[in-house]
């Protein structure tokens, strides 16, 4: 689908007078909804949805094989394991502060509870708090600040004991 099909059911939508469209396509998943007449406008929400199998990728002749799994790494899966990851469920910028002048929402170490916000994503001009759906601590913000961030992309490790 393109931009121009897409614009094109936005006007649909509009003229029809339904207050809510919603449109699922193996790649990609778009949410128009319109308000009263006298708003004028209407929010268009589009999601790309991640490929379900990655491409395949040839080994270069120059590449060196994958270095074999060594004990210090194992280990480290192992402690991550117990830790719950938070994930990205949107595409966007990730921002760790409200604004550039306050504080970041969590540091490493803090105590958080369910609905408390860990973070920001930019997406399409909005702003949208990430709000954690775990009771925890704070293990390791796997994110810089400012950075772009894919759909399901892991944001934080957290420990939920």
């Amino acid at each position: 689908m393109d931009l121009k099909d897409i614009q094109n059911l936005i006007k649909f939508v509009a003229k029809s007078g339904a207050s809510e469209v919603k449109l699922e396509t193996e790649d990609i998943k778009i949410t128009i909804k319109t308000g009263p007449e006298e708003s004028k406008g209407g929010m268009t929400y589009i999601q790309q949805m991640p490929s379900m199998a990655p491409p395949a990728q040839m080994p270069m002749a120059h590449e060196a094989p994958a270095a074999p799994t060594t004990p210090q790494a194992s280990k480290a899966e192992e402690e991550d394991s117990k830790y719950v990851t938070i994930k990205s469920p949107i595409i966007g910028t990730f921002y760790r502060k409200p604004a550039p002048d306050k504080d970041v929402f969590v540091e490493v170490g803090s105590t958080i509870k369910t609905g408390d916000v860990l973070c920001v994503i930019e997406a399409m001009k909005l702003f949208n708090e990430i709000e954690s759906e775990i009771s925890g601590k704070i293990v390791k913000v796997l994110v810089d600040d400012s950075s772009p961030v894919e759909f399901d992309q892991p944001l934080f490790l957290v420990d939920p004991s």
